[in-house]
């Protein structure tokens, strides 16, 4: 019992919202764009459409045939609060699924209700609103397809990275999918609707200020170190070094920018030290307030006021 109660204290339920807001946009860019011209999409949610193109069970109920087990079964490696909410998310796709294809009067005739049949229009729209859907459930705390999971549960088995196994699982799909169909064009179609879907995913999970980490090798650390802290507002943080080959002691600056800081970072360098080593990296995650300078620089000012 106490177990459940510190589950309810630990989920947020604003994300629900937001979790209901993704699986109706899921459902949207499945729907009425790739499934209205059989395009399909990937993952559970592509192997559920051919499912219910070659049985008489509907698409939304192979959504939580497929999908529940899995995340049911990974919940141990991926925590109850992530399978609730992923469980969630799914159940809000799969009902607006068969709202949109059997019960709304949506009029599929002539394709997609929105865009016809243009395949590439609907390839292109069906990824962009199915991946802000997919994006928008792992910014808060899920996961809308359970290949995800199967794949951090048996990739590292077969010898795989996750990213490679549900790439090999969708080329599977997309491929079954040709055959079944007979065309090659709705698997190929299929791809760019996938690789429009992972970055419209980047794109919600990362947003357009994306981080970006630079180690800068200098001979100039205080006057390079306070052009940086002055020109972004943030700490740097500097680490003694020594080069291996020259045998002499080096220092390291590291700091994070935002990708459109970093011509600017560039131009600071090369003007201050002409003769620094930059390696810039992209960050996918940070955490902690402390990284900003003007931040670290009101706390010391209150501690020397004490």
């Amino acid at each position: 019992m106490a177990g459940k109660t510190n589950l309810f204290k630990k989920l947020q339920w604003t994300n629900f919202i937001f979790l209901t807001f993704a699986g109706v946009v899921n459902a949207v860019g499945v729907t009425l764009f790739l499934g209205a011209v059989g395009l399909y999409d990937g993952g559970f949610s592509g192997t559920s459409m051919i499912l219910a193109d070659v049985t008489v069970v509907d698409m939304s109920i192979f959504l939580l045939v497929l999908n529940v087990p899995f995340f049911l079964f990974g919940y141990r490696k991926l925590g109850m609060r992530f399978i609730v909410y992923s469980l969630y998310a799914i159940a809000v796709y799969s009902l607006f699924a068969f709202l949109f294809q059997q019960v709304f009067p949506i009029d599929f005739s002539a394709g997609s209700p929105i865009a016809g049949n243009d395949l590439l229009l609907c390839a292109l729209f069906g990824g962009i609103v199915s991946g802000i859907g997919s994006g928008t459930t792992i910014r808060f705390g899920g996961a809308i397809d359970g290949v995800e999971v199967l794949a951090i549960i048996f990739a590292k088995k077969l010898g795989a990275t996750v990213g490679t196994f549900i790439m090999c699982y969708n080329l599977v799909l997309y491929g079954i999918a040709a055959i079944l169909t007979g065309q090659w064009s709705v698997a190929l179609y299929s791809v760019i609707a996938y690789a429009i879907g992972l970055k419209a995913v980047d794109f919600i999970v990362d947003g357009l200020d994306k981080a970006k980490s630079a180690f800068i090798i200098t001979d100039h650390k205080e006057e390079l170190a306070g052009q940086l802290t002055q020109q972004f507002g943030r700490g740097v943080t500097v680490i003694d070094a020594e080069g291996y080959y020259s045998q002499t002691n080096k220092t390291v600056l590291y700091c994070v920018v935002n990708r459109f800081e970093i011509n600017k970072l560039k131009e600071i360098v090369v003007a201050t030290d002409p003769n620094a080593f930059v390696v810039i990296n992209d960050v996918t995650d940070s955490l902690g307030s402390t990284l900003r300078y003007k931040y670290v620089a009101k706390n010391r000012k209150g501690e020397k006021q004490k």
